[in-house]
């Protein structure tokens, strides 16, 4: 029955693939590590001890990392993601007026809701559901995504109450900065170089610590304690229709998340063959432990991370790009100065080279049939005015049954979409 989760046979690997595999790690460490400082003051908002937090986010990231990497042999990472974080503090906590142990209780219960669904492959059927121009356009979404997160990360857009969006100043020293990365790293890849996007954050990182816009790191070695959260959850909240609707938001939004983030990467990496994710279950798995491993140790449900994708525009194939980044996470609970030193501008011109290589993706879509564009549009368009892959795959797991069924071609659709669609609705008043 568990053929399905047999682990990845790992690779032989030649010197040059090997330096090849290590750089891409480091290249996806760089890009997210900003998660170690980010989530300690998200989470801390509810109550949860900063330091506690730290180590949480740090162990919770390097182990499931280390299972995805070691047990489905790819070359992602995982971490705890950002929009659950913001639910857990803004929406459990605050929002229905839940402890934060409580509010863990509900992450782990949907972790091992997650590991459940997987075991049974449950889970990885539902991407089979998934129509083909969807899966191509929730790429295309989320570069779109990340490419804007990084145009506002280096300061050349900013929020505005006229026009949602408007110009940034260009003149800051993020914008000057995230400039110079941008053309140095584009640079680099037409010409070939390998690495580029790695040499353009250690290049620009320098560069701010020179002209004093990144302060130098104050102190060498930092450790936190993790008893003020290891093992805190409590399921008392767990016969309360609270704590359910939290834990469906939280399955629902983890869920597809990954499913997206993963279909994206697998697209970008060449993983997909005949339009499906090999190993899929075994990468679910590494998740789904990952949520429940979190919630053990104190943080928020952790997913599948798409900066992981500039990890595989730098040449990572492999799980031993994954294992760089789990060895990372751990080192960097020693090291959290000197990973803290690395400003966005360094990393922001990364998430936008890698939103340039997914949104090329567009050209493939079926844009001349109505019933397969409208749908992915939705999806690839949804996803960054919204911030939420998960909202971008609602849109079009919901419009593409409908429009197939008024135009008389219902049998286009796979069974499990209608379930989806359904399924996407009910979030919506949840």
């Amino acid at each position: 029955m568990l053929d399905h989760l047999r682990p990845a046979p790992f690779p032989r690997l030649t010197s040059q693939e090997i330096r090849r595999e290590i750089r891409a790690g480091v290249t996806t460490f760089l890009t997210m590590a900003y998660i170690i400082f980010v989530n300690p003051a998200i989470l801390s908002q509810a109550g949860i001890p900063f330091d506690g937090v730290i180590f949480a986010t740090c162990v919770a990231s390097a182990l499931a990392t280390l299972i995805m990497g070691l047990y489905a042999g790819y070359p992602f990472a995982l971490a705890p993601g950002m929009g659950l974080n913001a639910y857990f503090t803004y929406g459990i906590v605050n929002g229905l007026g839940y402890s934060w142990e409580i509010a863990l209780g509900a992450v782990f219960v949907e972790g091992i809701i997650f590991i459940f669904l997987t075991l049974f492959g449950l889970r990885a059927k539902l991407v089979e559901a998934i129509p083909e121009s969807i899966r191509m356009a929730t790429p295309v979404g989320i570069g779109l995504f990340i490419a804007f997160i990084g145009m506002r990360d280096a300061g050349f857009i900013k929020g505005s109450p006229a026009t949602l969006v408007t110009l940034g100043n260009l003149a800051s020293p993020t914008a000057i900065l995230a400039s110079i990365g941008l053309i140095i790293t584009g640079a680099l890849m037409a010409r070939g170089v390998k690495g580029a996007i790695f040499l353009s954050i250690i290049a620009v990182t320098a560069l701010a610590i020179i002209t004093g816009h990144a302060p130098p790191p104050k102190g060498v070695f930092s450790l936190p304690h993790p008893s003020s959260t290891f093992f805190k959850f409590k399921l008392s909240g767990i016969m309360t229709l609270g704590f359910w609707k939290a834990v469906i938001a939280l399955l629902f939004v983890d869920m597809f998340d990954t499913i997206g983030s993963l279909t994206a990467m697998g697209t970008l990496g060449g993983f997909i063959k005949k339009g499906t994710l090999k190993r899929m279950d075994q990468a679910l798995m590494a998740d789904a432990m990952g949520t429940t491993v979190g919630a053990v140790l104190g943080t928020s449900t952790v997913t599948t991370y798409i900066e992981s994708s500039t990890g595989v525009a730098e040449g990572g194939r492999t799980g031993l790009t994954a294992a760089v980044v789990g060895v990372l996470f751990l080192i960097s609970l020693f090291f959290t100065p000197l990973v803290k030193m690395v400003p966005q501008a360094a990393t922001a011109p990364a998430l936008i080279v890698v939103g340039i290589l997914m949104t090329s993706q567009a050209k493939d879509l079926p844009w001349k049939d109505m019933t397969e564009a409208l749908p992915a549009f939705l999806t690839l368009f949804t996803m960054p005015l919204t911030y939420s892959i998960a909202n971008g795959l609602a849109a079009g797991f919901v419009s593409y049954p409908l429009i197939k069924l008024l135009t008389g071609r219902w049998r286009d659709v796979h069974p499990l979409l209608w379930i989806l669609g359904g399924l996407f609705i009910l979030r919506l008043y949840i």
